[in-house]
């Protein structure tokens, strides 16, 4: 299996399994200040480990010009995503909001397809299309549903239009330290989020929730988000979004057992709408003739068909590593995702 896909893959079972946990935590802590915990573990834990991988810190290697695109993500992703989230757990199932959380994959590669010009075909629109379906059947008020029922779903589908907008901001940024990413979101988001909190009344919880509660960050968004960055390089963002599609459903099953949330016709129908739409995304096939223009970026690589490039004498051979290389132009043909080095029109 292709390495990108297993990094999507795991990025979607720790955020999805995170969901109903945070859950747990939702009516023991503020929606605003669990966010800020949840962030503030992630960058904390991720940037203790970029300490012991580099032995001391490192430069992160993001250029003057990325880091716009990386502070909007921090603040669509890291600020206003996990707040509105949160704020709809308080008022929707865990294992219905985890089904909801389909949305994200659907609206990250709209706005890759319509914003950000990324190529489409008609099978993974489809896909997009019946995993939209599904959520419109979990959000569907049923009979007369009070104020509170709708307010939940709505502000889930308000957190994965924030996400969708951090995840196409952060493939712009996907080629740099995926740790720096990652760490450098919760950090900034977490300080954030707790501070705004606590200003506005918010009780810290006992010492055992609050360590709870930031594993549940480090592990769910910030190991979870370094994946989500490793695949961003090798499947382009709809594709990576397609993959991490399966999180709900990991989340859902997670609810089910965790909780022992009971089920409804409606729950069911939307599985089978977003597994179909699931299905047909992970089966999408991508082959023709392409122009590769000429460019230089820095990024980790092997030398593989596009990385030909020549080494100074005392290079001692270790692959992966990272330097800043220059591509030539190149013409042909293979199975490829919109990555790193295939971000050409169609």
């Amino acid at each position: 299996m292709n390495r990108s896909v297993v990094y999507a893959l795991a990025a979607a079972a720790l955020f999805g399994a995170s969901t109903p946990f945070a859950k747990l935590l939702v009516g023991k802590i503020s929606p605003a200040l669990l966010g800020g915990l949840l962030y503030l573990g992630s960058g904390i834990g991720l940037s203790v480990i970029r300490l012991i991988r580099d032995r001391g810190w490192r430069a992160s290697g993001i250029a003057p010009h990325e880091w716009p695109w990386l502070l909007a993500a921090i603040l669509f992703g890291g600020v206003l995503a996990p707040v509105a989230l949160l704020f709809g757990l308080a008022f929707t199932g865990a294992s219905t909001a985890s089904l909801l959380l389909n949305l994200e994959a659907a609206l990250t590669s709209l706005l890759a397809w319509i914003v950000f010009r990324e190529n489409a075909d008609r099978r993974v629109v489809l896909g997009m299309a019946a995993i939209v379906a599904g959520g419109v059947v979990l959000a569907w008020p049923a009979g007369d549903a009070e104020v509170s029922n709708r307010l939940g779903p709505l502000a889930i589908v308000a957190a994965c239009l924030c996400w969708a907008i951090d995840n196409n901001l952060t493939r712009k940024v996907s080629a740099s330290d995926a740790l720096f990413i990652a760490g450098s979101k919760g950090l900034i988001a977490g300080a954030l989020n707790c501070s705004l909190a606590i200003a506005m009344g918010a009780n810290m919880p006992s010492a055992v929730t609050l360590l709870a509660t930031m594993l549940v960050g480090l592990l769910g968004y910030g190991i979870s988000l370094v994946m989500f960055v490793l695949a961003l390089r090798g499947l382009g963002t709809a594709r990576t979004g397609a993959y991490f599609s399966t999180a709900p459903f990991i989340g859902a099953g997670v609810a089910l057992i965790l909780l022992g949330e009971p089920t409804t016709a409606m729950f069911w129908a939307a599985c089978v709408l977003m597994g179909l739409g699931l299905w047909l995304h992970l089966t999408e096939q991508h082959d023709h003739i392409h122009v590769h223009a000429p460019l230089e970026h820095l990024h980790p690589h092997v030398h593989d068909a596009h990385h030909r490039h020549e080494h100074a004498p005392d290079w001692d051979g270790h692959e992966p590593h990272v330097h800043l290389h220059r591509h030539a132009v190149l013409i042909h043909k293979h199975p490829h995702f919109p990555d790193t080095h295939h971000r050409h029109t169609h």
